[in-house]
């Protein structure tokens, strides 16, 4: 199993951006074969050194997530994401 964790500071900074991105990502879930499970928070802490987004997903394996970063339901996300946001984290790890 792969988990795929984000996380994002967005570049104007406001709820209703941070919850655009949550529901977009959100609408991911049951679409992409391989993607086991995914979930978006939004930061309650607001802090100077937290994100403002997190993404928490799961993957069968390495070869499932390669084909949710190439899958077209993804690809109608991520421009939306990248037009939000000011900074990107990522990690992937095998479990």
């Amino acid at each position: 199993m792969i988990k795929h964790i984000a996380m994002w500071r967005i570049a104007e900074p406001c709820r209703e951006n941070a919850l655009r991105i949550k529901t977009a990502l959100e609408g991911l879930n049951g679409k992409i074969p391989g993607l086991l499970h995914l979930e978006v928070g939004v930061d309650i802490s607001r802090e100077g050194e937290s994100a403002d987004v997190v993404l928490y997903s799961e993957f069968e394996s390495r070869q499932a997530l390669e084909a949710y970063q190439n899958h077209p339901a993804h690809a109608e996300v991520a421009p939306l994401v990248k037009a939000l946001r000011s900074e990107r984290r990522v990690v992937d790890y095998e479990l």
